[in-house]
């Protein structure tokens, strides 16, 4: 063997899970999708859904719209990381999607509620959690105003809103939604931060280390 050529088997450092949460109206759509444009290597994990799809979306591009029978066959074969009911209809994310995208060294984001949040990490304790906050309740009841809602829609998701406000403490991250480029500039950083984390990459870093001592062993 050469010196500073050890023969070893290269490890793919596995991908990152982050989790994006925020109360409706919070603006984390635009987040996300400003995020994608400074970090277009992130997978963003497609939600299954029995929601009626709207007339700009289109099935597999924002959701995969399934009915209620298919879901629940789905739900019976554990085929999700984690599901939920919001607003009468469901939501599910795939397991084998976002595994598949991990050990590959993808890194993937899921936009999921404080329910889907709390699910998944009792499943992957290493997932960063990420949860967007309204700079104040105030702007937040404007900004839902301006989708044309109807007023009661309005009330449900402001009332919804205190609820998932309350969860925040069980998030990794803050970040406060009042402007935009900071907010995605905090979101890209901590992004950054997470992929060299030696808490969530330990097996790959320790692997890593040993090499390097191997190296050293045969140079000196």
């Amino acid at each position: 063997m050469e010196a500073g050529n050890p023969k070893h088997t290269q490890l793919t450092r596995p991908g990152t899970l982050f989790i994006i949460s925020a109360p409706s109206g919070t603006g984390k759509t635009t987040l996300v999708h400003a995020l994608l444009e400074r970090m277009p290597e992130l997978v963003v994990s497609i939600s299954h859904t029995t929601r009626p799809k709207r007339p700009a979306e289109r099935d597999g591009d924002s959701y995969y719209f399934i009915d209620d029978p298919a879901f629940m066959r789905m739900l019976e074969e554990q085929a999700f990381l984690e599901h939920a009911t919001v607003f009468d209809y469901r939501y599910g994310t795939s397991r084998t999607f976002v595994e598949d995208h991990l050990v590959a060294g993808n890194d993937v984001l899921l936009e999921i509620d404080w329910q889907g949040a709390r699910q998944v990490k009792r499943q992957r304790p290493d997932a960063v959690c990420l949860f967007i906050l309204p700079p104040s309740y105030r702007i937040l009841e404007q900004r839902l105003k301006t989708r044309g809602e109807t007023h009661a829609t309005v009330r449900r998701r402001m009332d919804a809103a205190c609820v998932e406000l309350s969860h925040y403490d069980e998030y990794d991250y803050l970040v406060i939604n009042d402007d935009l480029h900071f907010a995605v500039t905090e979101m890209e950083s901590i992004i950054e931060a997470a992929r060299n984390q030696y808490r969530l990459h330990k097996p790959y870093f320790d692997w890593f280390i040993k090499q390097l001592m191997e190296e050293a062993s045969i140079i000196q």
